[in-house]
């Protein structure tokens, strides 16, 4: 008698359990009337509601929020989603965007867009992601480590390295080469008042040492202005910092150039 009686005690338990769960996921008291988001950039809200199965009317209790923060997290630009019920109608969601950093342009591939940690997060279209004021790398290709495509190495290191430094002025291209290092291209700033119609100088930067080399360049460039104001740089090697080449044109070179339309 005591056993059926504890049996029938779990039955109506059971029972109570399934009524309980029925009734507030069945209930229009607790159907989502407020979705937050945030940390979203790039996608719009409509764009993420369709992305998590929100867009249609739902019960705070009966939506899956692992399942949603999964679907969201499909998306190329996002790099973490996160999903939480609040009070009895409200949905939270967070978001976390991949940070863009550069391009990589990889021979025979589609361009790839690398975040600030370095990882490949998507292909690069154009038209639709419009980032074509970020350094386009070369010279360096992708690694199969655990079943995942990364870019490694000392070259690639080095490159993540001259990414953290600041004074080069607009970078838009970044060449590697695992025998010499890494060779930029920058917006002229090293030529106080130019006569030139080169817009971009190539500079030689080699594998480390970024920071003294970005202070030799301007110290270089003051001291060009300075003492040969007819003179234009065009290109330096500062592979290594104690042995530097620069390679100067004539201004007035230039300018008779730019009078003939040459």
């Amino acid at each position: 008698m005591k056993y059926l009686l504890g049996f029938f005690l779990f039955i109506l338990m059971s029972l109570g359990a399934i009524w309980g769960n029925d009734a507030i996921t069945q209930s229009p008291f607790f159907s989502i009337e407020k979705i937050d988001i945030s940390g979203n950039r790039r996608l719009m809200k409509n764009e993420l509601l369709q992305l998590a199965g929100l867009a249609e009317p739902a019960n705070l209790f009966k939506i899956n929020t692992t399942v949603i923060e999964k679907k969201i997290s499909n998306h190329p630009w996002i790099a973490e989603a996160t999903v939480k019920r609040s009070l009895f109608s409200t949905l939270v969601v967070e978001i976390v965007e991949h940070e863009p950093l550069a391009i990589v342009n990889i021979e025979n591939l589609a361009d790839i867009i690398i975040n600030t940690q370095g990882q490949p997060f998507k292909e690069y279209d154009p038209k639709m992601d419009r980032l074509n004021f970020l350094p386009v790398i070369s010279g360096v290709d992708l690694t199969c480590v655990d079943s995942r495509y990364l870019f490694e190495g000392p070259l690639f290191n080095s490159i993540m390295d001259f990414l953290k430094i600041r004074g080069f002025g607009h970078v838009s291209r970044i060449m590697g080469d695992e025998n010499t290092g890494i060779t930029i291209e920058t917006k002229n700033i090293y030529n106080g008042n130019p006569i030139s119609i080169q817009d971009i100088i190539p500079i030689k930067l080699g594998f480390n040492r970024f920071e003294e080399k970005q202070k030799k360049a301007e110290k270089i460039s003051t001291y060009i202005d300075k003492n040969f104001p007819d003179k234009t740089i065009s290109a330096m090697d500062l592979f290594d910092v104690e042995k530097v080449f620069v390679k100067i044109k004539d201004n007035d070179a230039l300018h008779n150039n730019l009078e003939k339309g040459v």
